[in-house]
């Protein structure tokens, strides 16, 4: 008896992945946006995990942290098991030191702001979460270093590592992140969510509306009998007045942003000790006055050559290998294609430290202090 196994990739945008530093114990990397770390949902291939061991040759990887798909930025792996367990309890114990750049709608006040809000998973099943009493303690540091005239970039400081905590602060604060496809999204209600306002949605209500609205705005419907599917070019691709803000199924999937990967209890979920030390007066931070510096640890002529002793293959796209079943229930189903904008989110992880290492990546674009988003630009 012959199984025969084939899967609906989703799309993602084909920014490569960049090596940091690779040796013995670690890989480090910049993961782009709309990258899931893992296998999850209708992602396989196109995982950092998968890519890595593929095209790279960077097999049996040990993962320290995680990061949502749509978040960019510094992503650590072990090649050893001494080494990740090391690195995993140096996050555990908060003596890694982590720092985020965003892009957050509007004025951003001047003074560093200190969100200690607890954080409550209202789904596990969907992934979200909102500020609750019942919630577990969360402590975030921001400070602003620059504003355009309509965002603001802000420099993030996560002292706890709990599931969407930066966004669910910010979303708290009134500045979500501009383009955060889930919590910067009128189904918390007219306020987004700002003051723990939900527009007087229940749990359920709020769980209920996420899910309509993903089927509403990904699914285009299911017919047995069109040849038109998910691969198939459609009449205008839909209006974009009948498609608002895309909240992808694998973005409410979204994995923690700081946690070590262990499920096990561990002092990460208790309460952060109150002996962290804030400037009182805000200072003009060096990322807003001059160009990046480079980390000790990342050497600008690492490539992915040098690294693993060849080239990264050319895995363009073949019409011949492409199969369509018409058993098959997903190739019936026509999903909205997302435009290269539904899946980059202004939120990077840009510096972490520890004792005795230092790792940051590049900033990308949009986090220059003068950028102006194209698609909200006047």
């Amino acid at each position: 008896m012959l199984l025969v196994h084939y899967r609906h990739e989703t799309p993602v945008l084909a920014n490569p992945i960049k090596l940091i530093h690779v040796d013995e114990d670690l890989v480090v990397l910049d993961k782009p946006c709309s990258l899931p770390v893992h296998p999850c949902g209708r992602y396989r291939h196109n995982t950092v995990v998968f890519i890595l061991a593929k095209e790279y040759n960077l097999k049996n990887l040990r993962t320290i942290h995680r990061l949502d798909r749509l978040t960019s930025g510094l992503l650590l792996f072990g090649r050893s098991p001494k080494k990740a367990r090391q690195m995993e309890h140096q996050i555990r114990n908060r003596l890694v030191q982590k720092e985020y750049v965003c892009r957050v709608e509007g004025e951003f006040p001047d003074e560093i702001i200190e969100c200690k809000e607890p954080i409550e998973v209202v789904s596990y099943k969907i992934g979200v979460c909102k500020v609750s009493p019942k919630g577990k303690d969360c402590n975030t540091i921001f400070q602003k270093l620059g504003y355009n005239g309509k965002t603001s970039i802000v420099l993030c400081k996560p002292k706890t590592g709990r599931m969407h905590q930066i966004r669910v602060h910010l979303q708290y604060l009134g500045y979500p992140v501009v383009n955060d496809p889930l919590y910067n999204h009128e189904v918390f209600g007219p306020m987004k969510g700002k003051g723990g306002d939900l527009g007087g949605k229940s749990d359920e209500e709020l769980v209920r509306d996420l899910i309509h609205i993903h089927n509403a705005e990904n699914w285009l419907g299911m017919d047995g009998d069109s040849e038109l599917s998910m691969f198939n070019p459609r009449k205008a691709d839909l209006d974009d007045s009948l498609v608002g803000p895309l909240v992808p199924k694998d973005r409410v999937l979204g994995d923690d942003d700081a946690d070590p990967v262990s499920r096990e209890p561990s002092p990460c979920d208790e309460s952060c000790d109150n002996n962290s030390s804030i400037p009182c007066e805000s200072s003009p931070h060096p990322l807003a006055l001059s160009s990046l510096t480079t980390s000790r640890n990342v050497d600008a002529k690492v490539t992915v050559a040098t690294q693993t002793g060849h080239e990264a293959p050319d895995f363009s796209f073949n019409p011949d290998k492409m199969t369509v079943d018409k058993h098959c229930y997903e190739c019936k189903v026509r999903y909205r294609d997302p435009k290269p904008q539904d899946l980059v989110m202004y939120l990077h992880a840009w510096k972490y430290r520890g004792p005795g290492w230092e790792f940051e990546t590049e900033l990308p674009d949009w986090a220059r202090v003068d950028w102006v988003d194209p698609d909200i630009s006047e």
